[in-house]
């Protein structure tokens, strides 16, 4: 009886509804990213999943606040 999907080669848009720990080839969902600031155009490192708001370093701008859940 053959497989009606192939388990060594998932679709990626599969991958992506999984868990992280259930992938193919586990990896964590965040990443950090580099957002430039409105204002003064300054690049800060921001973690992805960021708890608290994150400001900016020269002129306060709020750059990402957390959305909760």
């Amino acid at each position: 009886m053959p497989f009606t999907k192939d388990p060594l080669h998932p679709s990626p848009e599969e991958e992506k509804r999984k868990h992280k720990k259930k992938h193919l080839v586990q990896s964590p969902n965040s990443y950090f990213m580099d957002v430039k600031c409105p204002g003064c155009y300054k690049i800060t490192t921001v973690f992805s999943h960021a708890q608290t708001v994150v400001l900016c370093v020269s002129c306060s701008t709020v750059l990402c606040q957390p959305m909760g859940g």
